[in-house]
């Protein structure tokens, strides 16, 4: 085995090689070694294309023989010789006798680019068709990239964006620009709210942005301003005035428990309308001598009754015929403005109350010598169902 080179491509390869690697063109049995020079082709040319040594001429034995030369026989003995002349050849193609021309060599087999050309142009569309998927498949993900950013507050995701894809359309850029510019906006006013430390400040910047991040927490720092006011305050009107501004808010328990023992410590105002009314109903009766009425003023049972226990309704009725007298043709009770009530729990929000008033009886009678004005002091209890439960009076005297 001998390394030869390609006749088509000119690369170094074994003379044994089916075909070039290279050019891929057919080499065994398909060249020859000119036996002149030594170069290597293909057998089919007629001639060395580098020393133009003939392949093949009519006549020749082999690839390898030289070509040969027909000579005219030579004269008989007795005839002077003649010079050895060669015989004039006929022009096959001209019919014409003389000496055969040199063959003209072929003219080199021009290498075949067509190959090389397709192959180049191949490469071209590949790389194009590449490009654009690349550019369609950049697009895609910027687009993908620049609708996430549009639908997120984090100023993070917004900045990597701007960051990632500078050469972004410009709308795209300004767009996430002013984006980005809203929410740092956004978060100096939650700062200068949070910093301030005011109610007001943080519901102005919840009515400036309703959809912020920080609206819960806005919320919730209200929810705590408006309780340790009210918690300070520790009253009925503060107390219930946080429930209504929040009645979903995070001390609701907190504020109930306080009115509940408010509601046991403290007479509300509704309380002590109830209280002196039971009262004055008691004294219209006696002021108009309503057995009926005084009555249904009082509990069925009571602990204490002017100076009876266990007194009942009847008690109050033998009260009303004494002070009536026969001298006695009508009276007026007056309730002092200082009452002074206390109650105690004796149910679930059911409260019994302790009152001590003055009141005033003003006597009409037919006896000039007798008084006509007096001043008591009275203690009485009323029910939670707002009846007298117990009384007792004390005259002051003057």
């Amino acid at each position: 085995m001998a390394m030869i080179k390609c006749p088509e491509c000119g690369r170094q390869i074994s003379d044994k090689a089916p075909f070039c690697p290279n050019c891929g063109v057919a080499i065994a049995g398909k060249v020859i070694r000119c036996p002149q020079c030594g170069e290597i082709y293909f057998k089919d040319q007629e001639m060395c294309p580098n020393c133009h040594h003939l392949t093949k001429l009519s006549g020749t034995v082999g690839n390898n023989s030289r070509p040969q030369e027909t000579f005219t026989p030579r004269q008989p003995a007795s005839a002077p010789q003649q010079p050895a002349t060669k015989q004039p050849q006929t022009d096959a193609g001209s019919g014409r006798g003389g000496a055969t021309p040199p063959p003209v060599p072929p003219k080199p087999k021009k290498k075949n680019h067509n190959a090389l050309i397709a192959a180049v142009i191949l490469a071209i569309v590949l790389c194009g068709v590449c490009f654009y998927f690349y550019n369609d498949a950049k697009t895609s993900k910027e687009e993908e990239a620049y609708e996430y950013a549009m639908k997120s507050d984090d100023p993070l995701v917004l900045q990597t964006y701007l960051d990632n894809y500078k050469d972004a359309p410009e709308a795209h850029i300004d767009s996430i620009q002013a984006h980005l510019d809203a929410l740092k906006q956004i978060d100096a006013d939650w700062t200068n709210a949070v910093v301030s430390g005011s109610k007001q400040a943080l519901l102005d910047y919840l009515t400036k942005h309703p959809d912020s991040e920080h609206k819960a927490e806005a919320q919730h720092k209200i929810d705590s301003i408006d309780w340790a006011f009210a918690a300070n305050a520790n009253t009925m009107d503060e107390l219930q005035a946080y429930l209504d501004e929040h009645p979903n808010g995070e001390h609701v328990d907190q504020a109930n428990t306080a009115i509940q023992k408010l509601k046991v410590k403290t007479v509300q105002p509704e309380e002590k309308v109830m209280v002196t009314a039971s009262l004055r109903h008691f004294f219209q009766a006696v002021n108009a001598n309503d057995e009926a009425a005084l009555q249904a003023s009082v509990a069925p049972v009571m602990s204490n009754f002017l100076g009876k226990a266990d007194a009942t309704k009847a008690d109050a009725a033998v009260f009303l015929q004494k002070i009536y007298k026969d001298d006695i043709t009508g009276m007026t009770w007056k309730l002092g403005n200082d009452a002074k009530i206390d109650k105690r729990e004796v149910g679930q929000d059911e409260y019994e109350y302790t009152v001590n008033i003055s009141a005033t009886q003003d006597i009409q009678r037919t006896d000039p010598t007798k008084p006509k004005h007096c001043t008591f002091k009275i203690k009485a209890k009323i029910s939670p169902d707002g009846l007298i439960s117990a009384m007792s009076m004390t005259q002051i005297i003057q």
